[in-house]
């Protein structure tokens, strides 16, 4: 008899949190280590959400809640998704969850049957692929590449729809590039999709906040009211509310899709942590001064590392419209030898050379699915990625 699932064994751990776990050992035992692999603002978060959490905690709210959410969470996700996107949608409509990542999960445990695809534009966040497989479909992956500035184009996707696809998953701004799409670049793949009316829209909204040099974000059921009823809208209060730890994501989306959605949470996690929904509510319907100071430092810090990494000779790195990341290429790169001796054969060798050698962790591009690249988050302070940049501007040179 087996021990472990054939279906787990379609699957990888998550190389991300792989990469921050190594920098964390590598710390522990005395090496000075910069990690540049975490999705997570360095900021604390702000104190009125923390107040709110202890008031909740003073006030005895500690007990399960409803297994998808509190009705007053619910009540701040409609009111948000009115204000900042103009979508209209009832509590009934809502689902919360410990964390955007179980709001896609069960998605996708909710609706995909054997044999069922679901179409991934790659880079792609590296949880996708994994979450379609454990639910028992098929990742159609697209290739998106530096050229097309990491965008998925119309005709990409009308090639990959065949009659067994289920889903689109869409991220905007993008984990791991920051490329955001434009209304009339989104407009055009939801064109595509009113032409098939057998495909349903995931949309990952989770950097929607995080925007910069006047880019406007927009989301598929705002471009396209026609898809209201196939699309499900995700979010949550991590990234631009610096509440990663607090572990709220929610969704909204058809009832009878929620519904389900409801009965796998009911039957795995149950409700998500009671006082992260009471300060999630705060988050939501609290002041959102900080919002726009914070990207101010997010965008100064991007242009730091956009500006140290295109000066070396074999890198390329785009100007990402959002969220925390740069995606540079290392096509320039491949093929050369480091000082430490270790030929640089792919981004994976190159990442794990970079981190052995200078002490700076990064992710590999082809844990993204799109390669020979490596993803940095400027998620951290100033110093740390000036000090970084430095160690892979010297690391680079050292390459033959």
């Amino acid at each position: 008899m087996e021990l472990l699932s054939r279906t787990l064994a379609r699957v990888k751990p998550s190389p991300t949190i792989a990469v921050t776990t190594k920098a964390q050992e590598l710390k522990a035992a005395g090496r000075d280590v910069i990690g540049l692999g975490a999705g997570e603002p360095d900021f604390d978060t702000p104190q009125n959400i923390k107040d709110a959490a202890i008031a909740a905690i003073n006030a005895g709210k500690t007990k399960y809640t409803a297994v998808d959410g509190i009705i007053e969470l619910k009540q701040a996700i409609c009111a948000k998704l009115k204000r900042d996107n103009g979508l209209e949608y009832a509590p009934s409509q809502v689902s919360i969850s410990t964390g955007g990542k179980q709001v896609l999960y069960n998605a996708l445990m909710a609706t995909m049957n054997p044999d069922e695809e679901v179409i991934i534009p790659a880079p792609y966040w590296v949880s996708y692929p994994d979450m379609v497989l454990l639910a028992g479909g098929t990742p159609v992956i697209v290739e998106c590449g530096i050229e097309q500035n990491f965008k998925m184009t119309a005709e990409q996707l009308e090639s990959a729809i065949t009659p067994k696809t289920k889903w689109l998953i869409f991220n905007s701004p993008s984990n791991p590039t920051g490329a955001g799409y434009a209304w009339d670049e989104l407009n055009a793949l939801t064109d595509v999709l009113l032409r098939h009316p057998h495909v349903m829209v995931m949309t990952d909204d989770m950097y929607e906040h995080l925007a910069y040099d006047g880019f406007e974000f927009c989301t598929p059921a705002q471009v396209e009211p026609d898809l209201y009823d196939r699309t499900l809208t995700v979010n949550g209060v991590s990234k631009a509310y610096a509440m990663t730890g607090w572990r709220i994501g929610y969704a909204a989306g058809p009832e009878k899709l929620i519904g389900a959605m409801r009965k796998v949470q009911s039957q795995s996690t149950s409700n998500p942590c009671s006082i992260s929904q009471w300060a999630a509510v705060e988050a939501l319907n609290g002041t959102q001064d900080f919002i726009a100071p914070n990207n101010e430092m997010f965008v100064r810090r991007r242009d730091l590392v956009v500006s140290a990494l295109n000066a070396i000779d074999g890198i390329v790195c785009p100007v990402p419209e959002g969220a925390f990341y740069v995606y540079p290429s290392i096509a320039g790169l491949i093929g050369k030898t480091s000082a430490a001796g270790t030929v640089i054969e792919s981004d994976e060798v190159f990442a794990t050379a970079l981190l052995e050698e200078t002490g700076v962790a990064v992710v590999f591009g082809a844990a993204f699915g799109l390669s020979p690249n490596f993803r940095i988050s400027y998620a951290t302070s100033d110093e740390n990625l000036k000090e970084a940049c430095k160690r892979i501007t010297a690391f680079c040179a050292e390459l033959s």
